[in-house]
Protein backbone atom coordinates (compact mmCIF):
# COMPACT_ATOMS: atom_id res chain seq x y z
CA UNK A 1 0.00 0.00 0.00
CA UNK A 2 2.79 2.44 0.88
CA UNK A 3 4.59 1.59 -2.37
CA UNK A 4 1.54 2.23 -4.53
CA UNK A 5 0.85 5.49 -2.66
CA UNK A 6 4.41 6.68 -3.31
CA UNK A 7 4.08 5.71 -6.98
CA UNK A 8 0.82 7.68 -7.30
CA UNK A 9 2.45 10.78 -5.83
CA UNK A 10 5.38 10.47 -8.21
CA UNK A 11 3.04 10.01 -11.17
CA UNK A 12 1.10 13.09 -10.13
CA UNK A 13 4.29 15.11 -10.05
CA UNK A 14 5.22 13.76 -13.48
CA UNK A 15 1.85 14.76 -14.93
CA UNK A 16 2.17 18.20 -13.38
CA UNK A 17 5.60 18.89 -14.86
CA UNK A 18 5.38 21.40 -17.69
CA UNK A 19 6.42 20.25 -21.16
CA UNK A 20 9.00 22.36 -22.94
CA UNK A 21 10.11 22.49 -26.55
CA UNK A 22 13.49 20.90 -27.41
CA UNK A 23 14.89 24.26 -28.47
CA UNK A 24 14.05 25.75 -25.08
CA UNK A 25 15.85 22.89 -23.34
CA UNK A 26 18.87 23.38 -25.57
CA UNK A 27 18.96 27.07 -24.69
CA UNK A 28 18.89 26.28 -20.99
CA UNK A 29 21.45 23.45 -21.17
CA UNK A 30 23.75 24.00 -24.17
CA UNK A 31 26.14 21.44 -22.68
CA UNK A 32 24.44 18.65 -20.74
CA UNK A 33 25.39 18.59 -17.08
CA UNK A 34 25.93 15.20 -15.45
CA UNK A 35 23.74 14.77 -12.36
CA UNK A 36 24.36 11.92 -9.93
CA UNK A 37 21.28 10.42 -8.24
CA UNK A 38 22.07 8.46 -5.06
CA UNK A 39 18.72 6.90 -4.13
CA UNK A 40 17.88 3.32 -3.14
CA UNK A 41 14.13 3.57 -3.86
CA UNK A 42 13.83 2.30 -7.43
CA UNK A 43 10.62 4.16 -8.35
CA UNK A 44 11.96 7.48 -7.11
CA UNK A 45 15.36 6.97 -8.75
CA UNK A 46 13.88 6.06 -12.13
CA UNK A 47 11.40 8.94 -11.93
CA UNK A 48 14.27 11.37 -11.35
CA UNK A 49 16.49 9.85 -14.04
CA UNK A 50 13.73 9.86 -16.68
CA UNK A 51 12.72 13.45 -16.02
CA UNK A 52 16.26 14.81 -15.76
CA UNK A 53 17.11 13.10 -19.03
CA UNK A 54 14.02 14.63 -20.65
CA UNK A 55 15.16 18.03 -19.37
CA UNK A 56 18.49 17.72 -21.16
CA UNK A 57 20.70 16.50 -18.31
CA UNK A 58 22.80 13.34 -18.17
CA UNK A 59 21.69 11.37 -15.08
CA UNK A 60 23.94 8.78 -13.44
CA UNK A 61 22.37 6.42 -10.91
CA UNK A 62 23.55 4.77 -7.69
CA UNK A 63 21.54 2.87 -5.08
CA UNK A 64 24.17 2.80 -2.33
CA UNK A 65 26.57 5.28 -0.75
CA UNK A 66 29.50 3.17 -1.94
CA UNK A 67 28.39 3.28 -5.57
CA UNK A 68 27.62 6.98 -5.23
CA UNK A 69 31.12 7.69 -4.00
CA UNK A 70 32.62 5.62 -6.83
CA UNK A 71 30.60 7.44 -9.49
CA UNK A 72 31.53 10.82 -8.04
CA UNK A 73 35.17 9.96 -8.66
CA UNK A 74 34.77 8.32 -12.07
CA UNK A 75 32.10 10.52 -13.71
CA UNK A 76 32.85 13.98 -12.21
CA UNK A 77 29.18 15.04 -11.98
CA UNK A 78 28.25 18.72 -11.86
CA UNK A 79 25.61 18.10 -9.16
CA UNK A 80 24.47 15.29 -6.87
CA UNK A 81 21.06 14.44 -5.41
CA UNK A 82 21.50 12.34 -2.28
CA UNK A 83 18.94 10.44 -0.21
CA UNK A 84 19.77 10.04 3.47
CA UNK A 85 18.28 6.59 4.12
CA UNK A 86 20.73 4.52 2.08
CA UNK A 87 21.13 0.78 2.76
CA UNK A 88 24.87 0.73 3.48
CA UNK A 89 25.58 4.16 5.03
CA UNK A 90 23.71 7.26 6.07
CA UNK A 91 23.62 9.85 3.30
CA UNK A 92 25.01 12.41 5.75
CA UNK A 93 28.20 10.35 5.96
CA UNK A 94 28.51 10.39 2.17
CA UNK A 95 27.98 14.15 2.22
CA UNK A 96 30.73 14.48 4.84
CA UNK A 97 33.07 12.43 2.61
CA UNK A 98 32.44 14.86 -0.25
CA UNK A 99 33.19 17.97 1.79
CA UNK A 100 36.33 16.42 3.32
CA UNK A 101 37.69 15.09 0.01
CA UNK A 102 41.37 15.72 -0.74
CA UNK A 103 40.43 15.93 -4.47
CA UNK A 104 43.63 14.07 -5.39
CA UNK A 105 43.57 10.40 -4.53
CA UNK A 106 39.78 10.29 -4.11
CA UNK A 107 39.14 12.46 -7.23
CA UNK A 108 35.91 13.75 -5.64
CA UNK A 109 35.19 17.46 -6.02
CA UNK A 110 34.65 18.77 -2.49
CA UNK A 111 32.80 21.77 -3.98
CA UNK A 112 30.26 19.51 -5.71
CA UNK A 113 26.76 21.04 -5.40
CA UNK A 114 24.59 18.64 -3.38
CA UNK A 115 20.83 18.56 -2.91
CA UNK A 116 19.58 16.31 -0.11
CA UNK A 117 16.29 14.64 -1.02
CA UNK A 118 14.91 12.89 2.04
CA UNK A 119 11.80 11.82 3.90
CA UNK A 120 13.33 13.22 7.09
CA UNK A 121 11.24 16.35 7.47
CA UNK A 122 12.19 17.54 10.95
CA UNK A 123 13.86 20.89 11.50
CA UNK A 124 16.83 19.21 13.19
CA UNK A 125 17.25 16.86 10.21
CA UNK A 126 17.40 19.81 7.82
CA UNK A 127 19.84 21.67 10.05
CA UNK A 128 22.12 18.62 10.22
CA UNK A 129 22.01 18.35 6.45
CA UNK A 130 23.15 21.94 6.01
CA UNK A 131 25.79 21.54 8.74
CA UNK A 132 27.28 18.57 6.85
CA UNK A 133 27.52 20.68 3.72
CA UNK A 134 24.26 20.32 1.79
CA UNK A 135 23.59 23.19 -0.61
CA UNK A 136 19.85 22.53 -0.56
CA UNK A 137 17.39 20.25 1.22
CA UNK A 138 14.09 19.04 -0.21
CA UNK A 139 11.61 16.85 1.69
CA UNK A 140 9.75 13.89 0.18
CA UNK A 141 7.14 13.76 -1.25
CA UNK A 142 8.48 16.49 -3.51
CA UNK A 143 7.47 18.53 -6.52
CA UNK A 144 9.64 17.78 -9.54
CA UNK A 145 9.24 21.27 -11.09
CA UNK A 146 10.48 22.76 -7.81
CA UNK A 147 13.43 20.37 -7.72
CA UNK A 148 14.23 21.22 -11.35
CA UNK A 149 14.29 24.92 -10.46
CA UNK A 150 16.62 24.33 -7.53
CA UNK A 151 18.96 22.27 -9.73
CA UNK A 152 19.12 25.05 -12.33
CA UNK A 153 19.84 27.66 -9.64
CA UNK A 154 22.69 25.61 -8.13
CA UNK A 155 24.25 24.97 -11.53
CA UNK A 156 24.14 28.70 -12.35
CA UNK A 157 25.86 29.45 -9.06
CA UNK A 158 28.49 26.77 -9.70
CA UNK A 159 29.34 28.25 -13.10
CA UNK A 160 30.26 31.52 -11.38
CA UNK A 161 32.43 29.86 -8.71
CA UNK A 162 36.25 29.78 -8.87
CA UNK A 163 36.26 25.96 -8.84
CA UNK A 164 34.53 26.00 -12.23
CA UNK A 165 37.24 28.15 -13.82
CA UNK A 166 39.00 26.97 -16.96
CA UNK A 167 42.43 25.38 -16.87
CA UNK A 168 45.13 26.80 -19.15
CA UNK A 169 48.39 25.02 -19.97
CA UNK A 170 50.15 26.86 -22.78
CA UNK A 171 47.92 26.70 -25.89
CA UNK A 172 45.71 24.11 -24.20
CA UNK A 173 42.44 25.17 -22.55
CA UNK A 174 40.25 22.80 -20.51
CA UNK A 175 36.73 23.82 -19.49
CA UNK A 176 35.68 21.46 -16.65
CA UNK A 177 32.07 22.60 -16.49
CA UNK A 178 31.44 22.73 -20.23
CA UNK A 179 33.57 19.61 -20.80
CA UNK A 180 35.29 21.30 -23.72
CA UNK A 181 38.94 21.25 -24.74
CA UNK A 182 40.60 23.69 -27.13
CA UNK A 183 44.13 23.59 -28.48
CA UNK A 184 45.29 26.85 -30.02
CA UNK A 185 41.65 27.96 -30.06
CA UNK A 186 40.47 24.89 -31.99
CA UNK A 187 37.97 22.49 -30.44
CA UNK A 188 39.33 19.03 -29.65
CA UNK A 189 36.79 16.20 -29.48
CA UNK A 190 37.45 13.77 -26.63
CA UNK A 191 35.62 10.80 -25.17
CA UNK A 192 34.39 11.04 -21.57
CA UNK A 193 37.34 9.07 -20.21
CA UNK A 194 39.85 10.99 -22.32
CA UNK A 195 38.41 14.23 -20.97
CA UNK A 196 38.49 12.95 -17.37
CA UNK A 197 42.12 11.88 -17.80
CA UNK A 198 43.10 15.24 -19.33
CA UNK A 199 41.29 17.21 -16.63
CA UNK A 200 43.11 15.28 -13.92
CA UNK A 201 46.52 15.87 -15.51
CA UNK A 202 45.78 19.54 -16.29
CA UNK A 203 44.99 20.39 -12.68
CA UNK A 204 48.67 19.83 -11.82
CA UNK A 205 50.35 19.72 -15.24
CA UNK A 206 53.93 19.04 -14.13
CA UNK A 207 53.08 16.55 -11.38
CA UNK A 208 53.59 12.86 -12.08
CA UNK A 209 50.37 10.93 -11.38
CA UNK A 210 50.98 7.26 -10.67
CA UNK A 211 49.21 4.60 -12.69
CA UNK A 212 47.27 3.48 -9.62
CA UNK A 213 46.10 7.04 -8.89
CA UNK A 214 44.81 7.50 -12.42
CA UNK A 215 43.13 4.10 -12.65
CA UNK A 216 41.41 4.63 -9.30
CA UNK A 217 40.48 8.25 -9.91
CA UNK A 218 39.46 8.22 -13.57
CA UNK A 219 38.19 4.65 -13.99
CA UNK A 220 37.22 3.82 -10.42
CA UNK A 221 39.33 0.64 -10.32
CA UNK A 222 39.80 -0.72 -6.81
CA UNK A 223 42.55 -3.14 -7.89
CA UNK A 224 44.24 -1.76 -11.04
CA UNK A 225 46.15 -4.97 -11.81
CA UNK A 226 47.87 -5.12 -15.21
CA UNK A 227 45.21 -3.48 -17.40
CA UNK A 228 46.35 -1.51 -20.46
CA UNK A 229 43.31 0.78 -20.34
CA UNK A 230 45.29 3.78 -19.11
CA UNK A 231 48.03 3.40 -21.72
CA UNK A 232 45.59 3.10 -24.63
CA UNK A 233 43.61 6.17 -23.52
CA UNK A 234 46.79 8.17 -22.90
CA UNK A 235 48.08 7.25 -26.36
CA UNK A 236 44.86 8.38 -28.07
CA UNK A 237 44.78 11.58 -26.00
CA UNK A 238 48.40 12.36 -26.91
CA UNK A 239 47.62 11.98 -30.62
CA UNK A 240 44.60 14.29 -30.37
CA UNK A 241 46.72 16.98 -28.65
CA UNK A 242 49.46 17.10 -31.25
CA UNK A 243 49.91 20.15 -33.46
CA UNK A 244 50.01 22.78 -30.72
CA UNK A 245 53.80 23.01 -30.65
CA UNK A 246 54.02 21.31 -27.24
CA UNK A 247 54.27 17.68 -26.15
CA UNK A 248 51.33 16.73 -23.95
CA UNK A 249 50.62 13.56 -21.92
CA UNK A 250 54.16 12.54 -21.05
CA UNK A 251 54.78 8.92 -20.08
CA UNK A 252 57.10 8.67 -17.07
CA UNK A 253 58.32 5.11 -17.47
CA UNK A 254 57.61 2.81 -14.57
CA UNK A 255 55.64 5.47 -12.67
CA UNK A 256 52.74 7.03 -14.57
CA UNK A 257 51.91 10.17 -16.55
CA UNK A 258 52.06 13.93 -16.36
CA UNK A 259 50.70 16.50 -18.77
CA UNK A 260 53.93 18.34 -19.59
CA UNK A 261 57.64 18.07 -18.75
CA UNK A 262 58.03 21.73 -17.78
CA UNK A 263 56.83 25.24 -18.49
CA UNK A 264 54.82 25.60 -21.70
CA UNK A 265 54.67 28.73 -23.84
CA UNK A 266 51.20 30.09 -24.55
Amino acid sequence: MWESSRARRLNANLQGAEVRAPEALAAMNPRPATILIVEDHVTTRRFLADNLSADGYEPVEADTARDGRRLMASHSPQLAIIDLGLPDRDGLELLRDVRQSDELVSRIDRHLPVIVLSGRAGELDRVRGFERGADDYLVKPFSYPELRGRIAALLRRARRSPSASRLHVGPLEVDPLGREVRLGGKLVHLSKKEFALLRTLAEEPTRVFTRDELLRGVWGYLSPGTTRTLDSHASRLRRKLTGGGSAFVVNVWGVGYRLVDGAVDG
